[in-house]
């Protein structure tokens, strides 16, 4: 059996020629394949879209508000209740601790009956009395100030001041602070009671005690019914 060689026709030259292009049109380039390749995150969603951020977990440290109450799972509300009850919790103390403040200022430095209200009072009695400022000098350099301390870092001088009750119940609110002027320098002397039947105090004693001159008195109760009596518990003497 004998092979014979033809040669080929112009037709049959022209098909070899074409079928490279046509088995290269039939698979894709390497850059069509990555372009087209498809995660698992884009499972599902529609072509074209943009693909959605990943949900980040819930707990008690990284709860932002961002996502709704149903939204959560179980253990996300039980984190979103806890941190809620937390933050609560430290706003009920926070108000508690300024209401103290407040309390505390008031009834210290700004109540009539405050230790620091009286001692105000009292000094501006002094200043306003011309028979103190002929003995201190002009009101206006006149001082007030406590007592002396041991203590080197105590820059305020403490004033002297006792509250106490007698038999029948009544507050007693002793004071004792020095005054000095251009001219003299002294002692003054307060005793306040609070009656049973009122809330503020009553001057029992206000009086000066000048360096070489007698006492002077600004404010004296022995005369009425009872207050001899409770002074002479104190032990205050008249002069």
């Amino acid at each position: 059996m004998s092979l014979s060689l033809r040669p080929l026709s112009a037709q049959a030259s022209r098909v070899l020629l074409l079928r490279p292009a046509a088995a290269t049109a039939r698979f894709p380039r390497t850059a069509d394949l990555a372009r087209s390749y498809a995660t698992y995150r884009d499972i599902g969603q529609q072509p074209g879209a943009t693909p959605s951020p990943r949900r980040r977990n819930v707990t008690v440290l990284s709860d932002d508000g961002r996502y709704e109450w149903g939204e959560l799972s179980g253990r996300e509300k039980v984190a979103r209740a806890t941190q809620q009850s937390v933050n609560l919790a430290v706003i009920l103390v926070g108000a508690t601790l300024t209401g103290g403040v407040f309390y505390l200022l008031y009834t210290e430095v700004f109540s009539p009956n405050s230790r620091t209200w009286q001692f105000e009072k009292a000094v501006e009695r002094i200043k306003d009395d011309p028979r103190c400022t002929d003995l201190l000098g002009d009101r206006r350099e006149i001082t007030a100030f406590g007592e002396n301390t041991w203590s080197r870092w105590a820059r305020n001088r403490p004033i002297a001041t006792t509250i106490e009750k007698d038999r029948l119940g009544r507050e007693h609110l002793r004071m004792n602070f020095h005054v000095a002027g251009p001219r003299n320098s002294g002692v003054v002397v307060v005793h306040m009671m609070k009656p049973l039947d009122k809330s503020e105090w009553e001057y029992q004693l206000l009086a000066l005690d000048a360096k070489g001159h007698s006492r002077l008195i600004l404010e004296q109760a022995h005369d009425k019914p009872g207050v001899g009596k409770a002074l002479k518990i104190f032990g205050i003497q008249w002069r």
